[in-house]
Parts: C-alpha cells; structure tokens; sequence
C-alpha cells in the first residue's frame, strides 16, 4: 500500500501540472505599499489594506497598550474565562459604526460566517447566495444543511426567480411560514471589485418575506460615510438584517465581525460554534481595531480614502482604459483567463519589482484566472505609473 506521502506527492503533481500549485511567499517587513521578499524591495499590489492602517502608529499604540495591560493572550473562550474589556469595547464602537444595536467579534472574517449561517439556518430553511460570494460563506452554507440555491452573479431577475421558487418551497407550520429564507451577498466582490445592487436585493426580499445578510469586507472603512460601508452609501443599511465584515483590511487589524440587533447577537453568543468553542483573539487586535474605527472616522480617514480613490482613478485610466468601468472599491481586476499566462505574467511583474499575485482557481472559475490588484492610501501616483507601464506590454503586448 502507498504511504500517505506518495499520494500526496502525487495530488501535488497534478496540482502542478495544471498550474495550480500554491507556495508561501516570505516577507520580512511590516504591511505596506513596499515589501521586503528573497532581499529585494517589491511595490506591494496585493494587500487589503486599503487606508494604510496596517502600520499607522495610532494603531501600533494601542496594540501596544492592550499588550501591557492585558498580556499578550486571551487565555480562552470569553465564555469560559470571561469577556476581556477590549472586545466590549470594539463591539461598542463597530455597533456605534454601522448603525446597530449590536456588534460581535471573531478571530476571522471566515468564522464570522461559519458561526452565523450554522447558527441561523438547518435543514428547514433555505440559503439562496450569489454565485461569486466569497469561499468561507459557501462553505458556511453547505455546513447548515439548509436548502442552497445559487443565483447568477448580480442578476436581480434569477434573484427573483430563486426568491419565488422559495416563497412556494418553504415548510409551512399551521398556516405559517416555518423555514427562514436568508439571501447572502457581498457588498463588493472580492475577486472582481463590482458592487451588488444592494437597493434592488433589498426591495425583493422584502417583496417575498425574507432576510438579508451583506459582507461588507471590502467595502468598509472605504466606502459610505465615514467609511460605513455601501449600505450605509446607499441608505439601506437599516434594513439590512445580518451585517457582517473584517477588522484586517481597511481597518488595519484582524477578526471578523456581525453587526445586527440585540437578539440576533445574543443568539450567536449562544449558538455560534466557531465564536463559542474557540479560544478568543488576542486584546492587541482587539484595541487595534478599535483604533481603525476612530481613524476611519475622522479628518485623516477622509483625507485617505480620497488619496484611495485618486489612486484607483488613475489606475482604470491607465491601464483598463474602459470608461464603462467603475470601480465602488479599490480592486481593480486584470482577467487573462489562462492559468499559465497569468502565472508567467506575475512572474514578469515580480522581475521588474512589483507583487501581484496570479489569482487561479479555485478562487475564482477555470479560465478566468487573473492579477487582482488591490491600490492603498500609501500608494503614490508614481507607484501607480511604475505598474501602468509594467502592465502595458502584458496586456497589450502588440502595441
């Protein structure tokens, strides 16, 4: 019988031999618009960190503080050994943020799903999800054992469709609806940077009785004011029921959150497995977080979320050259759909002194592998024209 080695080796060869293979890249530096990998210095188009709040000193303070006065673990679940003062109060600020009664944290944005839809929906009820959502909520999806139904990315009609189909399917008790119908999407799209037509989603599933949840991951702290998001940007926020989102992207932390109202986060303190049974983040992210919130908020977030949008701006001119295209966020996507060619064009980047790593499946579908290139505050207007000029000869290699 083969060693478990041998059939590993030989899951990773056909790995490699379809141009999927993934390796760690180290970095010896601190998150920013440059990095340090194998002794060279790279421009950095790879990170969420859109504000620049990674390494910004309010936040390194106090991380720093809650390391000194809270150690440098948690020490277990905060319902086992008690709920250390910095989860309350970045609960308290995310709450105060988004508009709702109430706010929970979580060590990642994907227990934050996981938690919530195995909390929220079973057998009895049906998850309808738009087909781009990100990994960990199709995973958190499949784990409810709810009723999945996928609609195509953005189209309000198949929405409706699914929506119709559900109203008709769900359980009914004594004349009464007994199942949850629960949509779930992202505000904007991880690997594309569209926006979802969040207006639209929220007057259909009202029209049919059901739920809404958003991920709000890429838009927080960048889009909507002060950063709230692009509910709050279009004004539908409070008719959103489960608002969920990361502290390690624009907020320069890490963890993932729900925002919602009170019962709905006394349920999940309740019922969230992956809140309940895992030991709690440690109080420096917590307070770094806190710190992000504030700075969101105020003059300098202003100040970089329009560097931000300068950024991106000169980017889809200069190197999409649609002016079809907008861009709610900061992700800009370069398709080139062969696995290979968008391998060798990382690489290509890499040699002239830029990251940005080759996106393949499964993170997004087979053939439309790409460069997803994320723009920061920290970016100048010369870093943005050094990848223009890099890029021209990938995509426009006849010119």
């Amino acid at each position: 019988m083969s060693s478990l080695d041998d059939v590993l080796k030989h899951r990773l060869a056909a790995l490699r031999e379809q141009n999927l293979f993934r390796e760690l890249r180290r970095v010896d530096s601190a998150p920013g618009p440059r990095l340090q990998m194998n002794g060279r210095s790279l421009l950095n188009f790879a990170s969420n960190d859109y504000l620049g709040l990674a390494s910004h000193p309010a936040l390194k303070a106090a991380a720093i503080a809650a390391v000194s006065e809270f150690g440098a673990g948690s020490g277990a679940s905060r319902l086992i050994s008690g709920s250390l003062a910095p989860f309350h109060q970045l609960e308290e600020a995310l709450a105060a943020f988004k508009g709702t009664a109430a706010a929970l944290t979580f060590a990642t944005g994907s227990a934050a799903a996981l938690g919530t839809l195995t909390a929220l929906a079973g057998k009895d009820d049906i998850l309808i999800l738009d087909k781009l959502v990100h990994a960990c909520i199709v995973d958190a999806a499949r784990l409810s054992g709810a009723k999945l139904r996928i609609f195509a990315h953005n189209d309000l009609d198949d929405l409706e469709a699914k929506l119709k189909w559900a109203d008709s399917a769900a359980t009914l008790e004594n004349g009464r609806r007994k199942s949850e119908i629960l949509v779930v999407t992202e505000s904007i799209f991880s690997m594309d940077g569209d926006a979802a037509p969040l207006r639209a989603m929220v007057a259909l599933k009202e029209r049919y009785g059901a739920r809404l949840m958003v991920d709000e991951a890429h838009a927080t702290g960048i889009v909507g004011r002060n950063g709230r998001g692009l509910a709050d940007h279009l004004g539908v926020s409070d008719r959103i029921e489960i608002q969920m989102g990361t502290l390690g992207k624009a907020l320069g932390a890490s963890g993932g959150y729900i925002c919602g109202s009170r019962p709905l986060i006394d349920l999940l303190v309740n019922r969230a497995r992956s809140f309940i049974f895992s030991t709690a983040p440690v109080p420096a992210a917590a307070a770094a977080a806190s710190a992000g919130i504030q700075l969101a908020q105020s003059s300098e977030g202003e100040t970089l979320r329009e560097q931000l949008r300068q950024r991106v701006a000169e980017l889809v001119k200069s190197v999409i050259r649609d002016p079809s295209l907008t861009i709610a966020g900061a992700i800009v996507p370069v398709i080139l759909g062969d696995e290979t060619k968008t391998l060798s064009a990382a690489a290509n980047l890499r040699e002239q002194g830029i990251f940005a790593p080759a996106i393949r499946y499964p993170t997004v579908a087979r053939s439309a592998a790409r460069l997803r290139l994320t723009l920061t505050a920290a970016h100048t207007a010369n870093d943005v024209a050094m990848l223009a000029r890099a890029l021209e000869a990938i995509i426009n290699p006849t010119s």
